[in-house]
């Protein structure tokens, strides 16, 4: 690191004030605080929280990611030899090569287009680049079908990046999770890439005969009964993740790892998080007692294992910029995000899987619920000396 830390040095001068490059200095910055900490400091609005600046939350949420990530690349290539040929041996490592070679074009493209937007509003605002995209840019691929045309991809994330984010002041100031923004466009603007039999697993559309649907998706046709469907796939497919669906959404458990490592660390609320499996599993139970389509009838611990419901849960309604601030917002917040997501899931049949718009709507009232949370305590606090007054 040392090599890195004088061949830093040497060229920064051209960065600074009066050099050749001063325009470009935001893009310097960000390399050298990206690989060094920062030396400089906040100079006004101080809020010092810990030890670890944003740069580091950021890389630490990506490490929390790797269980997803590792596993959505082995299930690519699983789910492709299994529609492929499933009579044809396949090793780990087999699977594991193969999805990777078909995830990272995803993300070269998802984080070169998006930091280069950042970059391009960081020079022109003469500001430093902000580090929200580094959680982004790896969100991105993770929630989308392995066969996304990457130009798709590229539009999206210039759509999630300008619209969702820098329009607003850039990272901290956006009142939307820029990765859902980027699913939510390509999902209304090219859904027949977004959603079907034919967009979850690699080559589907090209293997004659052969369907790559979701349970989801099954469910939502409603014609099949989740008995029946079980044949196909069981509860523990669903938890592993041995089913079709978005790269990095299909395992439970690797999700859960996720989870234990962004709680136990404290980056994660882990309020959003529980309150958001009890809302959805309360909400699927309650529907239960009806049963009038497929997704009624289905356990309601089933509705918390498929889809994007775990990963939706764990990465995306805990991010600390569009989500609720005070404790008791953080749990209406996340009942209210389970709610919505099996409600949607219910009631929309041509749109089963609910939790990127249900947190996407409660990103827009977060604050609200934050400002009626504030609002309660001061005048329960007022109550509290004109008694003693």
């Amino acid at each position: 690191m040392k090599l890195f830390k004088n061949i830093l040095s040497s060229v920064k001068p051209h960065f600074e004030k009066g050099g050749k490059l001063e325009k470009l200095y935001p893009a310097y910055d960000a390399f050298e605080t990206f690989l060094f900490v920062p030396g400089h400091t906040t100079e006004n609005g101080s809020h010092i929280k810990d030890a670890i600046d944003l740069k580091r939350t950021m890389a630490f949420v990506v490490f929390a990611m790797l269980p997803c990530i590792i596993f959505g690349m082995w299930n690519i290539g699983a789910q492709y030899h299994l529609g492929s040929d499933p009579e044809t041996t396949v090793t780990f490592f087999d699977n594991l090569i193969f999805g990777f070679w078909k995830f990272l074009p995803l993300l070269v493209v998802s984080y070169a287009v998006g930091l280069s937007v950042e970059f391009a509003f960081a020079i022109s605002r003469g500001h430093s680049v902000n580090e929200g995209y580094l959680v982004s840019g790896m969100l991105i691929p993770l929630i989308m079908p392995v066969d996304v045309p990457l130009w798709m991809l590229a539009v999206s994330v210039v759509f999630a990046v300008v619209i969702g984010k820098e329009v607003f002041g850039g990272t901290g100031m956006n009142i939307l999770n820029p990765a859902l923004t980027a699913r939510a466009f390509l999902f209304f603007a090219y859904p027949s890439h977004m959603s079907g039999d034919k967009v979850w697993v690699h080559g589907a559309g090209g293997i004659d005969g052969y369907s790559g649907e979701t349970i989801l998706g099954a469910l939502a046709s409603d014609t099949k009964s989740w008995d029946s469907l079980s044949v196909l796939w069981n509860a523990s497919d669903a938890l592993y993740g041995f089913i079709p669906g978005s790269i990095g959404e299909t395992s439970f458990i690797a999700i859960l790892i996720g989870a234990c490592i962004l709680i136990f660390s404290g980056i994660g609320s882990w309020r959003i998080i529980l309150f958001t499996f009890i809302g959805g599993y309360l909400t699927a139970l309650l529907f239960n007692f009806w049963g009038m389509n497929a997704l009624m009838s289905a356990p309601a611990h089933i509705h918390l294992l498929i889809g994007g419901f775990a990963f939706g849960a764990v990465f995306m309604a805990t991010d600390p910029v569009t989500a609720t601030q005070t404790n008791q917002g953080k749990i209406i917040y996340g009942l209210l995000v389970g709610f919505f997501a099996i409600v949607i899931r219910i009631f929309n049949p041509a749109y089963p899987e609910g939790m990127m718009l249900a947190i996407l709507f409660m990103n827009v009232f977060a604050p609200l619920i934050d400002h009626y949370i504030i609002e309660a305590n001061v005048k329960k606090r007022l109550s509290r000396v004109k008694l003693k007054s």
